[in-house]
């Protein structure tokens, strides 16, 4: 089944660069796609290098699903919610949401090829089902696409800044304004390519926050995210030196907060059902050790 976009922007971009992004796929993918003639601009066969023009009509049609060949492994994980079409799902801290090269188990995806009876193919065989991330030590809620039409809405909601996403932080220092909005571009860190950070040809990036609670040299905040950049709160709070407590790339670290990573949660997320269009929202309280955490600077305070 082909699918057409007509390309309204005046940014440069190639082929293959915009339908990755356009699509949430692997360059790799929409490259495979163009080999095989699956891409056609303005009728005619693309090349992947090919510079896209405005009013530039996009036909594609998507890979068939490849059968996947990781292992079903039964993580316990915690499924909040399933439907036909989407999922739920509670991502611990220390796990990984996708395998990579080296590394093929116990990720979360081994743990949803277990608990879920299909996902969607459009990833490829190491990311069936996964819309978005959070990091390894970051815990919280993603969701979780069960079919390739699934896949695609949320993608398109993702892109249009229609999920909702909030996240809990614990950050250094003490911030004095109740609210605040940060809006600074993000990419790679010149410095460190492990990194990244605020920088002038960096993608928009937009993040606000709002204090819950002022500890002695820390603060509770809640986040929410307008953008969904890679380690776009962590590279926001540390560009207005508050850097998530615990943080290892982007925080001072002691011996107290190098067992538990940066004490950031993903506490709520709510989308539009991609069938019915209905508004769902589900939550998921923070974990235990962060809650000790706060209970402990708590009573520093007293």
């Amino acid at each position: 089944m082909s699918n057409i976009i007509l390309f309204d922007s005046l940014d440069k971009y190639r082929i293959d660069q915009y339908l990755s992004k356009e699509l949430d796929i692997s360059r790799s993918q929409v490259q495979k796609m163009i080999s095989l003639g699956n891409v056609l601009i303005n009728k005619k066969i693309a090349k992947s290098n090919q510079i896209l023009k405005l009013n530039d009509e996009i036909e594609y049609t998507l890979l068939e699903p490849v059968e996947m060949n990781l292992t079903a492994q039964n993580l316990h994980l915690d499924i909040v919610y399933q439907d036909k079409n989407v999922a739920v799902v509670y991502k611990p801290k220390g796990m990984v949401v996708h395998p990579a090269i080296g590394n093929y188990d116990n990720t979360l995806v081994n743990g949803l090829l277990y608990e879920l009876d299909s996902l969607s193919g459009i990833n490829g065989v190491i990311r069936p089902g996964i819309v978005h991330r959070i990091d390894k030590d970051t815990t919280g809620l993603l969701l979780v696409a069960k079919n390739d039409f699934a896949h695609q809405k949320l993608s398109e909601e993702l892109k249009n800044k229609t999920v909702n996403r909030v996240y809990y932080a614990l950050v250094n220092g003490v911030i004095s304004e109740d609210d605040g909005i940060i809006n600074a571009p993000i990419g790679r860190d010149p410095k460190n390519r492990l990194k990244y950070a605020v920088v002038k040809d960096g993608k928009e990036s937009i993040t606000t926050f709002h204090v819950l609670e002022r500890f002695k040299d820390k603060t509770f905040i809640k986040c929410v995210l307008k953008t969904g950049r890679t380690h776009q709160i962590r590279v926001h709070m540390a560009y207005i030196n508050h850097s998530v407590y615990g943080d290892p790339l982007y925080a001072k670290l002691n011996k107290d907060t190098e067992k538990y990573g940066q004490f950031l949660h993903a506490g709520l997320i709510g989308y539009n059902d991609p069938e019915t269009g209905e508004y769902k929202e589900f939550t998921y309280p923070i974990p235990e050790y962060f809650e000790n955490e706060l209970d402990r600077l708590r009573k520093a305070k007293r």
